[in-house]
């Protein structure tokens, strides 16, 4: 059986400051209450900033992550509740309002957000518009269902296909080592994800 190992425990200043500013962090898994179509993602407010329909706990340090990291990975649900065309607030800069945007804002140019995988589909980032496409769909859903759910035109891949289902070793991970408390499965219960 696979154990999970750690050969230093850093602290977040580590972290944020040394790792993620010297550009030694590869990948970063970040999730939202809104995430937009340029990959931006709001956990500040939903409404007007300062009259909003409810507060949201902020950062939390996902803004270093997702502006440094040379890659970033999204998680979301994909309903019109959490997927936006333009989030109410930018927390965490994706690729802000498209091409050249994250250079101009003195961000990395060769980082942002990869892909943002919803419990219906896997959406990636045109290379040229910075705007998320659909690149496949889950099992239990459909181009149709997706196109319902996104807030935005949402372009189609030529080469769109079903979503490969995890592999029995991927599955057994995920169980026995990455969750063996099975708490995936008390959150979805109770709806976040």
């Amino acid at each position: 059986m696979l154990k999970p190992w750690c050969c230093y425990d850093w602290g977040l200043v580590d972290v944020m400051g040394m790792f993620l500013q010297g550009g030694w962090i590869d990948v970063g898994f970040l999730a939202g209450s809104q995430v937009d179509k340029y990959g931006n993602i709001n956990t500040n407010v939903i409404g007007d900033y300062n009259a909003p329909k409810s507060r949201l706990p902020g950062s939390g340090g996902a803004n270093p992550i997702g502006s440094l990291a040379k890659k970033v990975l999204i998680i979301s649900l994909h309903d019109t509740r959490h997927m936006a065309e333009k989030v109410d607030f930018i927390t965490t800069p994706g690729y802000i309002d498209g091409s050249g945007a994250r250079e101009k804002w003195g961000l990395p140019g060769d980082s942002g957000p990869a892909v943002i995988i919803t419990n219906k589909a896997v959406l990636r980032f045109d290379k040229t518009t910075k705007i998320a496409y659909l690149e496949s769909y889950h099992p239990d859903s459909s181009v149709d269902e997706i196109i319902k759910l996104t807030p935005w035109d949402l372009v189609i891949s030529p080469d769109i296909h079903e979503t490969e289902p995890p592999r029995a070793e991927e599955l057994k991970a995920l169980r026995e080592i990455l969750d063996p408390f099975r708490m995936i499965k008390i959150y979805e219960k109770r709806g976040y994800v």
